[in-house]
């Protein structure tokens, strides 16, 4: 099969008879008909890549035995480079290197991010490469936490596509609900002082 469009990636000949075997593949037509999937980042998306702390990284041997490693770091430690590329710091971890076995001898990867409080995930699917000979850019990458930035991968977007919020929990990070429970104690006690002061005393 000619891959003309971004959705043949995700919509495999197998994928498609599954769909027409279970009856949606007539409506996913004409969805995709309508919106062709992207091929590049467009602003939204790599605003909320900025913003993620959190991400799944998909690869696969050569054998297709697949493994998903978690990144983590705070907003922004994974980015846009540009329309097509997404990069991070590989920092030192636990040195079984599955991921990086994984890309020497096959490139196909795939990222998954969600933003549980506002229920909404983005999937992403691609190649991905593992740079060490480029300090200024494994330097750029490295998050402003700390640690150790061994390499760079950098992920090659080939389409993305969004999910509906369907099934997915609401979960609130903790430090954003650290900060609005004290921005809520601090009104109270604001609120409470006003009302003490124009609250006339009694004997």
């Amino acid at each position: 099969m000619d891959r003309l469009h971004p959705e043949d990636i995700a919509f495999s000949d197998a994928v498609r008879k599954q769909q027409s075997a279970r009856g949606s593949r007539e409506a996913i037509q004409r969805m995709t008909e309508r919106r062709r999937w992207p091929d590049r980042l467009t602003p939204e998306i790599i605003d909320f890549i900025a913003q993620r702390n959190s991400a799944f990284l998909g690869t696969a041997n050569r054998e297709g035995q697949p493994y998903i490693q978690h990144r983590g770091g705070p907003p922004g430690f994974m980015r846009a480079l540009d329309e097509r590329t997404i990069g991070f710091a590989d920092l030192a971890g636990n040195r079984q290197y599955i991921t990086l076995g994984n890309l020497s001898e096959n490139p196909a990867a795939f990222l998954f991010l969600m933003d549980y409080a506002t229920r909404n995930r983005v999937k992403f699917w691609g190649k991905a490469r593992v740079v060490e000979s480029d300090p200024d850019l494994i330097a750029r990458l490295r998050p402003e936490t700390g640690g150790r930035a061994e390499r760079a991968i950098l992920f090659q977007v080939a389409t993305w596509d969004i999910n509906c919020p369907a099934h997915i929990p609401v979960l609130v990070d903790a430090a954003a609900a650290a900060e609005a429970i004290a921005h809520r104690d601090a009104r109270i006690a604001e609120l409470e002082n006003r009302l003490a002061q124009i609250t006339p005393t009694t004997s």
